[in-house]
């Protein structure tokens, strides 16, 4: 048993370095001196600096975090909004539903990014913003709803029936009782839901019109003309703010998991 406990540890960490390594090696070569990945010559933030001062860069960030903000709002709203009311209502054929609102979460994000393409074809939708933000809220809702109905199902109806006995109304019971309660976990189904957004290509490369280039995009049509530092560099900077994200997500997740056990 511990010669196989040992292997088992090995294979994890044998994993978790051909995971991780390509990523440290890129994150490293972001501060090259030399625009030469192959060859270190020495320690600089100008490539940092150059991306800041490139008016390009500048607008697809700026597209990113409107189209991830916007799309992560609306997916919150329609995702709590229908976590609770799967909750609460027992609706025909509620396992179908369920299921019909998860696939998104297991296709394939071509298949989903072709379909969202033939859609808007068909309703002679432009190509742009709006399409993307369609497209982010389209495959972000289930994600939060994995979240908040998780919350939802710890929570029991207790509570709910003893602010209906103590007279409450059902939208006060929801105002004051039920979405307090969720809240951490509304919280981070926006982070979740904003991340998604903000790393989205393929996606993204099926809706996205003119004017509309996101920083993934940006940083495809980058790698093709040749890996560079300032790939590198804004490769970084979008792998730290996932990172971040994530974390914030899931500290906010476990607050939310302690005050329904409480």
């Amino acid at each position: 048993m511990k010669k196989r406990s040992k292997a088992l540890s090995g294979f994890s960490w044998l994993m978790i370095v051909f995971l991780y390594l390509p990523i440290a090696i890129l994150i490293l070569y972001s501060f090259n001196e030399s625009r030469i990945n192959a060859v270190w010559s020495g320690f600089t933030w100008k490539w940092y600096i150059s991306l800041f001062e490139n008016r390009q860069v500048m607008q697809a960030l700026s597209n990113s975090l409107s189209i991830g903000l916007i799309s992560s709002v609306l997916a919150t709203v329609l995702g709590t909004a229908a976590s609770v009311a799967i909750k609460h209502y027992s609706l025909r054929w509620q396992n179908i539903i369920n299921g019909m609102i998860y696939l998104p979460i297991v296709i394939p994000e071509i298949m989903l990014g072709l379909a969202l393409l033939i859609l808007f074809s068909q309703f002679h939708v432009d190509l742009g913003k709006s399409t993307l933000i369609m497209a982010h809220t389209t495959f972000s809702i289930p994600f939060v709803m994995v979240i908040i109905s998780a919350r939802l199902a710890d929570m029991g109806k207790e509570l709910e029936e003893a602010s209906q006995d103590l007279g409450a109304t059902p939208w006060q019971t929801l105002r004051y009782v039920i979405l307090p309660l969720i809240m951490p976990g509304i919280v981070a189904g926006f982070l979740m839901s904003f991340t998604l957004s903000l790393d989205d290509f393929i996606i993204s490369f099926f809706v996205a019109g003119p004017n509309s280039t996101t920083l993934p995009l940006y940083i495809y049509g980058l790698v093709k003309r040749g890996v560079s530092p300032e790939v590198n560099a804004l490769s970084t900077l979008l792998i730290a703010s996932t990172v971040l994200l994530v974390i914030v997500a899931e500290l906010f997740r476990r607050k939310d998991s302690k005050t329904i056990s409480y």
